[in-house]
C-alpha cells in the first residue's frame, strides 16, 4: 500500500523499523535523500562491493558506537539494502570498551527493537588505556589500536569481509590537517583500505557525507546516542582544535568545506612535490625544430 507525503512523492508503508516515526517534513526528506545518494555514491566511486555476480556474497561489519555518526551509517547502509541497492550482508556491532557507567542496555534493546543483525562484543580496554598512556596524554591512538583489533578479531570469526566505519567528510578533512600540521605529511582517512593483513577491508561509506547531516539526522530521529566520555573528556585534543578551525573557515566561507574535500578527489601529482608519485628527472622539453636550409 502506498501512500502521499505533502511532496507528492509516493512513500511505501512496509519501510524498515530504522525509519519508523521520521518526520515527513520536505526539509527532512531532502536530508535523507541527500545522505543516501552521497552514502550510494561512496559507495560506487570507490568500488566497495564486489560486483562480480560469481562472488559470494559479502558481509559487512557495521560498527555502532552510539555516536550520530553510526547510527546515520547503519540508517544509510540499512536503507539501501532494504531497496534492493546495496547486496551484502549486514552485521552491527557494539564493542562495549569497559569506561565506567557505559550504558551497556541501550544499543542492544535498540536493535532487537528494530530487527537488526547483530552481536555485542565486551572487552575491557579502558582499563588497559588508563594504565598505559601517561597523565596529561590523550586517550586515541592506543584506544582506536586495541578497538581495531578486537573488530578484526570480531571480522573473523563472523565471516565478515569488511569492517565498516562512520567516519564522515569531516572526519577526513580532519585528518588530512593533523597530517599536514602535525604529521608532515599529505595523507587522510581512505574511503577504502585493505588491512596490513590482507584479509579485510576497512570501510568509511559516509565519506562524502557532511557532519551536519549526520547531527541532523540523528536528531531528528531521536536515536539514543551514547557520548564517548573517555577521549571526550580531555579537552584540548588536536583533532578538536582542527574541528573548530575547520567550523570557523566555513562559517566565514560557506561551503569552503566541500571545496576541501573536493581538493583531496582531484590531487595533481605533477603539481606537488613528491618524486616518488611524478617523475620530475624524466621530465624533458621538446628540441626545437632546426630549418634543413639553414
Amino acid at each position: 500500500m502506498l501512500d502521499r507525503d505533502e511532496t507528492g512523492d509516493d512513500i511505501a508503508d512496509d519501510i524498515h523499523p530504522l525509519f519508523f516515526g521520521a518526520p515527513k517534513t520536505t526539509e527532512f526528506r531532502k536530508l535523507r535523500k541527500r545522505i543516501i545518494r552521497e552514502t550510494r555514491e561512496a559507495i560506487d566511486r570507490y568500488g566497495m562491493v564486489d560486483r562480480d555476480p560469481s562472488a559470494p556474497r559479502q558481509k559487512w561489519l557495521v560498527c555502532l558506537s552510539g555516536g550520530k555518526d553510526s547510527y546515520t551509517l547503519l540508517a544509510a547502509l540499512t536503507e539501501l539494502q532494504w531497496r534492493g541497492l546495496l547486496p551484502v550482508d549486514i552485521l552491527a556491532c557494539n564493542l562495549d570498551q569497559g569506561q565506567p557507567g557505559f550504558p551497556a542496555t541501550v544499543l542492544p534493546e535498540f536493535l532487537t527493537k528494530m530487527g537488526v543483525p547483530h552481536r555485542i562484543e565486551y572487552a575491557d580496554t579502558y582499563s588497559i588505556v588508563i594504565d598505559k598512556v601517561p597523565q596529561g596524554r590523550t586517550y586515541c591512538a592506543l584506544c582506536s589500536r586495541l578497538r581495531r583489533g578486537n573488530l578484526y578479531r570480531i571480522a573473523r570469526e563472523e565471516g565478515c569481509s569488511a569492517v565498516v566505519l562512520g567516519h564522515h567528510r569531516d572526519d577526513i578533512l580532519a585528518t588530512f590537517f593533523l597530517n599536514l600540521f602535525h604529521g608532515g605529511k599529505l595523507a587522510t582517512m581512505p574511503p577504502k583500505l585493505l588491512n596490513d593483513e590482507g584479509d579485510l577491508f576497512v570501510l568509511r561509506p559516509l565519506a562524502h557525507v557532511a557532519e551536519e547531516d549526520c547531527e541532523a539526522f540523528s536528531r531528528a530521529m531521536n536515536y539514543p546516542i551514547i557520548p564517548c566520555d573517555l577521549c571526550g573528556s580531555q579537552d584540548g585534543l588536536q583533532r578538536q582544535a582542527i574541528g573548530r578551525m575547520l567550523d570557523e573557515w566555513e562559517a566565514k566561507a560557506p561551503g569552503r568545506k566541500g571545496k576541501m574535500f573536493s581538493a583531496l578527489m582531484t590531487a595533481r601529482p605533477s603539481h606537488l612535490l613528491d618524486p616518488e608519485l611524478f617523475d620530475f628527472a624524466g621530465l624533458s622539453r621538446k628540441t626545437p625544430a632546426t630549418d634543413p636550409e639553414g
